[in-house]
């Protein structure tokens, strides 16, 4: 038997609508365990949430990792050790902050910990947001204050249907091409990693670290920061509540949706 490396989403994903591993899921993650495939947690979220989201899902024994902050950081659950991190230079950061505060738009990054903003974003964004993914944040002075290069950045605009963040999207994208990356995470999320650093990059490195060959991974997911890791396995699965653009460049499309054991459907077609 060769052994999977199977690399699935959290929201929308393995997790229902009350961000919930359901039964099916979780046996069949199991089964698979026993069986000896590895799975990795593959998240947008930061390294603490993460871990203890892959802790509450029991999911932190030998097989298990976890890819955080949209593939900029690899973590070894068994070992609980980083295999993996890239960061972002502190100058390209303070100019992406600036202009985010110029045009009005909420923006957050990241310590070892919590979620860090300034006085001006300290608001309805960041409570919502650090109470879905339940970690916790530090209101700085300033990003000055910030002196240990960061995963990513994370603006959130909750009135998407303005363009204000497409709009932004597009400048950072003609100001620092070849330098940064941006993606959704949902259409009121834009994501700001370093450039090629996406859950699909991620994918390749981890498997090649596991020893497991691309072709025997498999990817599920649902959002726009899926497509690369969609795109980049051996098999791309998306969710059927996932959005078009990640539905049209998978390999298969689930019936069930994350709230009825997708999951599941998955690796019973293709792993167990």
């Amino acid at each position: 038997m060769k052994i999977k490396a199977i690399f699935s989403d959290l929201d929308g994903t393995l997790l229902n609508d009350a961000k919930e591993i359901t039964p099916g899921n979780r046996a069949a993650i199991e089964a698979a365990l026993a069986q000896g495939h590895k799975f990795i947690i593959t998240t947008g979220r930061p390294l603490d949430s993460a871990i203890q989201q892959a802790e509450a899902l029991g999911l932190t024994g030998p097989g298990c990792c976890l890819i955080a902050f949209n593939g900029a950081v690899i973590y070894d659950l068994g070992a609980q050790k980083v295999l993996f991190r890239q960061t972002l230079p502190l100058d390209l950061v303070a100019k992406v902050w600036r202009e985010a505060e110029r045009r009005g738009i909420h923006i957050q990054t990241y310590d070892e910990e919590q979620v860090l903003v300034d006085p001006r974003c300290d608001g309805v964004e960041i409570r919502n947001y650090c109470r879905i993914i339940h970690t916790k944040y530090r209101v700085i002075p300033d990003i000055s204050a910030v002196t240990e290069e960061p995963p990513k950045l994370l603006l959130i605009h909750y009135q998407s249907e303005d363009g204000a963040l497409e709009s932004f999207r597009q400048w950072l994208m003609s100001w620092c091409a070849g330098q940064l990356d941006t993606f959704y995470s949902s259409p009121q999320l834009l994501e700001v990693v370093c450039a090629g650093m996406n859950k699909g990059s991620a994918l390749l490195r981890l498997a090649e670290l596991l020893g497991v060959e691309q072709a025997d991974t498999i990817s599920i997911g649902d959002s726009g920061n899926d497509l690369a890791m969609i795109q980049a396995a051996g098999t791309g699965v998306a969710m059927v509540n996932g959005v078009e653009e990640v539905r049209a460049a998978a390999d298969r499309v689930t019936v069930r949706d994350n709230n009825h054991d997708a999951l599941a459907e998955v690796l019973e077609a293709l792993v167990l």
